[in-house]
């Protein structure tokens, strides 16, 4: 199966997986092992390495743990290194005295507003990923602090450091197309420039991430 109606298909196994873990409570790992199965048995992907008229195809084993190692090899060190470092900041109860500076700083009745300026500055040195699997805990203990939504509180985290990492060098996207936009009106980058406009851009982007975070 090629074209639109492969397209179809996975967008459809896309809805299914999402269904899966949402409703099912599936784990989140074979959810995606099983649906990734189902795309590229559907897709003609053979399941073993075959060679068919003296052309050689990968199989499936061959191609998963070829993109399982690449993601180990490109952020699964960070996320393992992330995951314990926000273990250790909530069996020690730093998370909850960061929590607790946050209340502070932005008063009881802002948490939402807090976790999420926490993202956007923590994302400026940090990759996004990264820093949700390190700021986890901490939003966890301001929800039990608060009682303030899980769900607005994970989608205000996720915005904040989604605005910086998309707008605000050191990361690699805004430099990139800043450099493309440089080049293509003959100047050179100025990095700092970059980084200025980056930060008005969040701006308005952490403002309707921060009402959408409250009303979902």
């Amino acid at each position: 199966m090629t074209g639109l109606a492969l397209i179809i298909v996975f967008v459809l196994l896309i809805i299914l997986m999402i269904y899966m873990m949402s409703k099912l409570n599936v784990h989140a790992f074979l959810a995606m092992m099983v649906i990734s199965l189902a795309l590229g048995l559907i897709a003609g992907i053979p399941l073993v390495n075959t060679t068919i008229d003296g052309v050689a195809r990968q199989g499936m084993n061959t191609i998963i743990a070829t993109g399982f190692a690449g993601t180990i090899q490109s952020i699964g060190i960070v996320i393992i290194l992330g995951a314990m470092i926000g273990m250790i900041l909530e069996l020690t109860g730093a998370a909850f005295k960061l929590a607790d500076m946050v209340i502070r700083l932005v008063g009881a009745k802002r948490p939402v507003l807090g976790i999420q300026m926490m993202g956007w500055i923590v994302s400026l040195p940090v990759f996004c990923d990264s820093g949700f699997v390190i700021l986890d805990p901490v939003r966890k203990a301001l929800v039990k602090k608060t009682r303030v939504s899980s769900v607005s509180t994970s989608v205000a985290l996720s915005l904040g450091l989604y605005a910086s990492h998309v707008f605000i060098p050191p990361t690699p996207g805004p430099i990139a197309a800043a450099n493309t936009l440089f080049e293509g009106a003959g100047m050179t980058v100025n990095l700092l420039a970059v980084m200025g406009m980056g930060v008005l851009a969040s701006i308005p982007c952490l403002i309707g991430a921060y009402f959408f975070a409250v009303y979902i």
